[in-house]
């Protein structure tokens, strides 16, 4: 095992130095998913990457996230509020709506299209799919990955290439201009380490992230100095979320993945135009530049967006609200509601 684990992060850095050395966004992380995608692929090798190794990556990042929330900000987010609700309901109701197409146009089962569909984690709909017999996995697994890996790889293209301007070119990583002693290195990694096992306690979602973010923006918007993370640890953060992203991808268990892929493209590129169209919608009317509202409608991970955003300078409090708030809406409302209605349905087929 610890042979499978050498090699894909072997695979992995060598991924993302080819796109670091190239220029590439977000280099490390895409650069490791493409890599072993490749590999797993054209090897049918099994690689693997430990998932705590994938959430000491999200430590950092929420760490790094948290660190740029400032008063001013919290306010413009609360302004926000009544977009963030429309915006989010919106782009529920269009993925459920392209899951309906799906299910209709390739003969997978209703159940399978909503869910592979829902623009949830993979963690949610795993768990979603165990509890709804009619569903099959390995589909809703497919599509929700070629979802999340075309958003990590087109998004950042679109934010930083078409949409960041001359930011792209000279925004700075959080922290990448200081030098941290020693001791503060200690505080850093001690308070990191702390916040996500207590959000992980609390059962908050996405806790290895959301706790870093909340810690860190606590004791900002408290009058206290925040030391930021290195830009190693940036690197290797991206690093770390890409190598399991990637290893997690096995393409070879999907036996009708002909028959889907044309219907999951379609399904990925209408929800993106979608949410283009409400990061115009948030330009004009939610005081948001264009990138930090595309960003903050993109249907993908908050790690990767937050990411992106620090690349190209976009407002990180913005994007990390948006994204918490629709993740926080599809687990307590959406999803329990999509849950009662699919087993009502699957009860009533079964008399």
């Amino acid at each position: 095992m610890r042979l499978v684990i050498l090699e894909t992060g072997v695979l992995a850095l060598l991924g993302g130095s080819l796109f670091a050395c190239s220029s590439m966004p977000l280099p490390w992380m895409l650069g490791a998913v493409t890599a072993l995608l490749l590999w797993n692929t054209t090897t049918r090798r099994k690689v693997r990457w430990p998932v705590s190794f994938c959430y000491a990556g999200m430590l950092v990042i929420g760490y790094s996230v948290g660190r740029t929330f400032t008063p001013s900000t919290l306010a413009n987010v609360a302004a926000n509020l009544g977009a963030m609700l429309a915006a989010t309901i919106g782009v529920i109701l269009f993925s459920l709506l392209l899951g309906w197409f799906t299910h209709r146009h390739t003969g997978i089962s209703l159940a399978t299209g909503l869910i592979g569909t829902l623009p949830g984690g993979l963690s949610q709909v795993t768990i979603l799919c165990r509890e709804i017999k009619e569903t099959d996995l390995t589909v809703v697994l497919f599509m929700q990955t070629f979802r999340l890996l075309a958003v990590i790889f087109v998004v950042p293209f679109v934010a930083i290439k078409g949409l960041g301007g001359k930011a792209a070119a000279v925004a700075v990583l959080p922290g990448t201009q200081f030098t941290l002693s020693l001791p503060q290195v200690f505080e850093v990694a001690v308070l990191i380490a702390l916040s996500g096992f207590l959000a992980r306690l609390l059962r908050l979602p996405t806790p290895f992230l959301l706790g870093p973010i909340l810690m860190a923006a606590g004791i900002v918007l408290s009058g206290f100095p925040v030391p930021p993370a290195p830009k190693p640890w940036l690197n290797a953060a991206q690093l770390s979320v890409g190598a399991y992203t990637g290893a997690r991808v096995q393409l070879a268990d999907l036996k009708n993945w002909r028959k889907l892929l044309p219907h999951t493209i379609l399904n990925v590129v209408a929800l993106m135009l979608l949410c283009l169209g409400f990061g115009w919608f948030l330009e004009r009317w939610g005081g948001l530049d264009i990138a930090t509202a595309f960003l903050s409608m993109a249907p993908g991970g908050m790690a990767e967006m937050s990411l992106t955003a620090m690349t190209i300078g976009a407002d990180l409090s913005a994007i990390v609200a948006f994204q918490l708030f629709r993740l926080l809406f599809l687990l307590l409302i959406a999803t329990p509601l999509l849950k009662m209605w699919l087993l009502r349905a699957q009860q009533k087929r079964l008399r």
